[in-house]
């Protein structure tokens, strides 16, 4: 009973003091608020970030060419990739695809309309490794790689700022550089990637017409390969490693004259940096809420002063030092748990609010909102406990003649 009749005691004392109340809470529902919207949006941009990695596609190895500093290249060295290193790899019995990809900036022009994009040459390898189907017509073909056809596959952004007025896209000719190409297919939308830029920004055209049309030059920028499985990629990116270093006969103490990166290793990298960003930014909010916590402090010790009469008559009737330290610690706590609600409602409706004019993902996970409330509950029983001690080491006598 005297658990029942402390709360009962602690929240008719809120309840008769709602503006005191309320500007005690303040602290907490601001730090608990922003603890849930700084957690919420980091964990957001993380999840977006990861997905758009994952979109690139999966079991992934992307060579470039170029390498790090002191002697880089053999006798016979050029320092670039070649269709035979892309052949050559492809040969290897841990492989699944190959692709080589290179890309650059052009003008593209349709009808009167003009815009700049990125336009890749590649093989038809290259939608499987990215899982990126088509959502009208088809992809490059073998038969256009090896003719060097005049085609292209277009991505949304192309079709939103070229084709807006137009039924289709599919069959109508467009201008690369000056060069007219023919659309025979249009990329589902994607989104940004992982450094922000936009996939769908895109113009896939045969490899074989971008070297010879566009670039003037039969190197390979990138070669996307995808490993049969996630197991092999480490034992595969060794032996592309050999097999490039014998290739282009680099001497032993040489550096590579190419890059390999490994895109799983690529997102462990970025949800490891986000994770600790994550719980940096929920500490820096925290701290707002120990701010909160003195001010429940400060406030519970004003309120004892002020009701040292009532805890007087309360222990004079026969309420134990126990029972006075409960009512208080309850006050404190209720406090904070009425104020992280509260934060954790205003904090929710501030992510999504943001989320919406920003155009940016949040995520708001459960373990957040448990930790959040929590939290504020350990500060409501840690900087309560001073005040609700010194209430109950009263002296009876002299609380009943306080006045």
């Amino acid at each position: 009973m005297d658990l029942v009749s402390s709360l009962q005691i602690a929240w008719r004392s809120l309840l008769d003091n709602k503006m005191r109340s309320f500007l005690t809470m303040l602290g907490v529902i601001i730090g608990v608020g922003a603890v849930i919207i700084m957690v919420s949006l980091s964990q957001g941009a993380s999840a977006g970030i990861t997905e758009r990695i994952s979109s690139m596609g999966s079991n992934l190895l992307m060579v470039t060419s170029g390498g790090g500093f002191g002697p880089v290249r053999g006798a016979n060295s050029s320092g670039q990739l070649t269709m035979a290193d892309v052949e050559a790899i492809s040969q290897l019995p841990m492989v699944k695809h190959t692709a080589p990809e290179s890309s650059t900036q052009a003008t593209l022009t349709a009808g009167s309309l003009t815009w700049t994009a990125s336009v890749s040459g590649t093989v038809p390898a290259l939608q499987d490794i990215k899982d990126w189907p088509t959502r009208l017509g088809g992809f490059i073909t073998a038969e256009d790689v090896s003719q060097g056809s005049l085609v292209a596959v277009i991505g949304q952004t192309v079709v939103d700022n070229l084709y807006s007025g137009s039924k289709t896209p599919v069959g109508s000719q467009m201008q690369i550089n000056g060069l007219e190409y023919t659309v025979i297919g249009v990329l589902t939308s994607r989104g940004a990637q992982g450094s922000g830029s936009d996939q769908d920004n895109a113009v896939y055209i045969p490899i074989t017409t971008a070297q010879q049309r566009l670039l003037g030059s039969s190197a390979v920028r990138t070669i996307n390969i995808q490993a049969s499985d996630a197991e092999s990629l480490q034992p595969l990116k060794a032996v592309i490693t050999s097999l490039l270093r014998q290739r282009h006969r680099l001497a032993a103490d040489a550096e590579n004259d190419f890059n390999i990166q490994d895109m799983a290793q690529v997102l462990s990298t970025i949800e490891d940096t986000t994770r600790i960003m994550t719980f940096l930014l929920g500490g820096i909010a925290a701290v707002s809420l120990l701010v909160g916590g003195i001010g429940i402090m400060n406030i519970m010790l004003v309120s004892v002063t002020e009701r040292t009469r009532e805890i007087g008559v309360r222990m004079a009737v026969g309420a134990t030092t126990r029972a006075i330290l409960t009512q208080f610690l309850i006050e404190a706590l209720l406090l904070c748990v009425i104020g992280g609600i509260i934060g954790v409602l205003l904090g929710w409706g501030g992510s999504y609010l943001l989320g919406v004019l920003a155009d940016f993902k949040i995520k708001l996970s459960p373990w957040l909102v448990a930790l959040a409330l929590g939290f504020s509950m350990m500060v409501g029983l840690f900087f309560g406990y001073y005040p609700a001690s010194k209430a109950a080491r009263s002296n009876p006598i002299e609380a009943l003649r306080f006045e």
